[in-house]
C-alpha cells in the first residue's frame, strides 16, 4: 500500500513539472514569435467620420488577408485613443494585430480654404515612423485588397511609394525606415508649415520626398539584401481600381500585380453593398471578406428586417383600407385641389418605398444579400401603397422591376471591354423609359376622382333598393308580364331614375350624386 501511494506522489509530481516545463517553453515559443519579426505591416485607424464602422471592417479584412498570405511580418495597427476597446481587442485577440495607440496629432491645415474635414486626422499617419523597432514597416491604408505576398518590399530603401498619378505619389502603400529623427523633423515641418496643396497625408509626404519622382525604380535584389535611399514602387503594387474598369481585366506591365487600391469616390468603397455590380471589382473585396472575417456582425439585422417586410407584405394582402374611394362631400371648386394632393400623396408614398430600404440595410453586408433585401423592403413597402390607394401591382412596382434588370444588366460578365458594358446599361435605360412613363400615367389614371357630390348613408341604401326594383320591373316587362300596371310601372321608373341615373342594373354606389375615384 505504501508502495502505490509513493508511486502516485511520484506521477503527480511529473505531471506538475512536465506541465510547468511545457507552460515555459510554450511562453519562451510565443514570445520567439513575437519578436522573432523586424519587418511590419501598418495601418492606422482613428474616429470621428459617419464611416468609422465600415473602415474598422475593411481594416480587419484586409490584415486577415495579409495573415491568410503567410507574411513574413507583424501585423500592426496605429489607433487613436478613442478608439472602442471592444475593437481593440478584437484586432488583437481575433485578428492577431498588435495595436499601438496614439492620441490624434493636430492638424496645422484644417483652416485652409480647399480643406476636407475628412482629412482631420490624417496626420496620424505620420506615427508610422516611430515604429523604430522594425527595420522597415510598409504602411497600407484599409482599401487595399492584396492578391499575394509583398515581402519583397522589405528589401527597398528608406521611402519607397507608387506613383499613380504620373507626378504624384499615393500614400495608399509606401515603404518606410522608422526613425525617431524623420518623426520629430516631420512634427517640425508640420509647426512652421510646410505647404500642403490638399491639407491631408497625401499632400504633406508629397511636399516632404518633393525628389521622388527623380528616384529610380525599385527591383528587389536576388541576393535578399536591402537597399539603402528612396526608390519608386512599380505600379504593379498600387493597381487602381479605375484601371480595370476601362478593359474589364488588369493590365499593368510593370511589376508585379500584388496590391489593388481603390482610391475612388468615398462612397463607392468595395465594402459597400451597393458598390457592386456599379463597380464589378468590388464583388472581389467580399470574396476575400468571405473566406476571413465572414458576416456575422450584419446577420441578425438582416434576419430581423427580412421578417419585418414579409409580415408587412402579408399585412397588406389580408388588410383591405381604401383611400382610393372615398365618398368625400365636395364642391367643384376643391375637387382640383383633392385631385393634386392624392396623386402627390400616391407618388411619395411610392418614391419613399423605394428610398427607405436602402438606409436601413447593413452598409458592409455582402451584395447579394443587400440587394435582395433591398427588392423585397422596396416591394413590402409598395404592397402597403398598392392595397391604401388600389393602384396596379405592375405599375407601382415598374422601379423595382427596372432596378433589377438594371442589376442584371450590369452584372453580365462577358462584356468585351468597359465601353461596351457602359453602352449595354445606356440601351438598357432608353429601352425602360417608355415603360416608366406609361406606370406613372397608369398610376395617376387610377386616382382619376370625378367631381360629384357624396349622398347620406341612408339614401345610398335608399338609392341602391331603388335600382334593385328597377332591375326586377325591366325583367318583368322583358317576359311581357305586367302586374303592377302601366301606372304603376311608371311611377316605380320615376322614383328610381332620380337615384339610378344613366347606371340601372348596377348594384354599388355608381350614379347620380356619387364621388368615386
Amino acid at each position: 500500500m505504501e508502495f502505490w501511494r509513493c508511486f502516485g506522489l511520484v506521477v503527480v509530481v511529473l505531471c506538475v513539472v512536465l506541465s510547468t516545463m511545457s507552460f515555459e517553453v510554450a511562453e519562451c515559443r510565443n514570445a520567439g514569435l513575437k519578436t522573432q519579426y523586424k519587418n511590419a505591416y501598418a495601418a492606422m485607424m482613428y474616429m470621428g467620420t459617419p464611416r468609422d464602422y465600415e473602415y474598422y471592417v475593411a481594416t480587419r479584412v484586409m490584415m486577415r488577408s495579409l495573415g491568410k498570405l503567410n507574411v513574413e511580418a507583424d501585423l500592426v495597427v496605429i489607433a487613436s485613443l478613442d478608439v472602442p476597446l471592444r475593437w481593440v481587442r478584437a484586432l488583437e485577440q481575433e485578428d492577431g494585430v498588435k495595436v499601438e495607440r496614439v492620441e490624434n496629432m493636430i492638424n496645422p491645415y484644417r483652416f485652409q480654404n480647399n480643406f476636407d474635414d475628412r482629412f482631420l486626422l490624417t496626420m496620424n499617419k505620420l506615427y508610422v515612423w516611430r515604429l523604430v523597432k522594425y527595420d522597415r514597416v510598409v504602411m497600407i491604408d484599409a482599401d487595399n485588397l492584396f492578391l499575394q505576398r509583398t515581402d519583397e518590399l522589405f528589401q527597398c530603401g528608406k521611402f519607397c511609394a507608387v506613383f499613380i498619378n504620373p507626378c504624384i505619389f499615393h500614400t495608399g502603400l509606401f515603404v518606410l525606415k522608422p526613425s525617431m529623427e524623420v518623426f520629430k523633423d516631420m512634427v517640425h515641418e508640420l509647426e512652421i508649415g510646410r505647404p500642403n496643396p490638399d491639407g491631408a497625408d497625401q499632400g504633406f509626404l508629397g511636399s516632404y520626398f518633393s525628389d521622388l519622382l527623380d528616384m529610380p525604380m525599385f527591383h528587389p535584389p536576388a541576393n535578399g539584401t536591402r537597399l539603402d535611399g528612396k526608390y519608386r514602387l512599380p505600379l504593379g503594387y498600387q493597381m487602381d481600381a479605375s484601371y480595370y474598369y476601362l478593359k474589364l481585366h488588369w493590365d499593368v506591365p510593370c511589376g508585379p500585380n500584388s496590391v489593388i487600391t481603390y482610391p475612388g469616390a468615398r462612397w463607392l468603397k468595395p465594402w459597400y453593398w451597393w458598390s457592386w455590380p456599379v463597380l464589378p471589382l468590388g464583388l472581389l473585396w467580399h470574396e476575400q471578406r468571405c473566406k476571413t472575417l465572414g458576416y456575422g456582425a450584419e446577420m441578425p439585422l438582416v434576419l430581423i428586417q427580412s421578417v419585418i417586410y414579409l409580415g408587412i407584405v402579408a399585412v397588406a394582402r389580408l388588410a383591405q383600407p381604401s383611400l382610393s374611394k372615398p365618398c368625400y362631400r365636395r364642391s367643384d371648386r376643391t375637387i382640383s385641389i383633392y385631385q393634386a394632393g392624392l396623386k402627390f400623396t400616391a407618388m411619395v408614398c411610392i418614391l419613399l418605398a423605394h428610398v427607405i430600404p436602402f438606409f436601413f440595410i447593413p452598409r458592409t453586408v455582402h451584395p447579394m444579400v443587400g440587394w435582395s433585401l433591398y427588392l423585397l423592403g422596396c416591394f413590402a413597402l409598395c404592397s402597403m401603397a398598392i392595397n391604401l390607394f388600389h393602384l396596379p401591382m405592375l405599375a407601382a412596382i415598374m422601379p423595382c422591376v427596372c432596378i433589377f434588370g438594371a442589376l442584371l444588366v450590369m452584372s453580365f460578365p462577358w462584356y468585351p471591354n468597359g465601353i461596351w458594358r457602359a453602352l449595354a446599361v445606356l440601351a438598357y435605360a432608353f429601352c425602360c423609359a417608355p415603360f416608366v412613363c406609361m406606370s406613372f400615367a397608369k398610376v395617376m389614371a387610377c386616382l382619376q376622382v370625378s367631381p360629384k357630390k357624396k349622398p347620406s348613408c341612408q339614401e345610398s341604401q335608399h338609392i341602391q333598393n331603388r335600382c334593385i326594383n328597377m332591375c326586377k320591373v325591366e325583367e318583368e316587362d322583358s317576359l311581357g308580364e305586367d302586374p303592377r300596371g302601366a301606372e304603376g310601372r311608371v311611377v316605380v321608373r320615376e322614383g328610381v331614375s332620380a337615384g339610378c341615373g344613366g347606371a340601372r342594373g348596377k348594384r354599388g354606389c355608381v350614379g347620380e350624386g356619387w364621388s368615386t375615384v
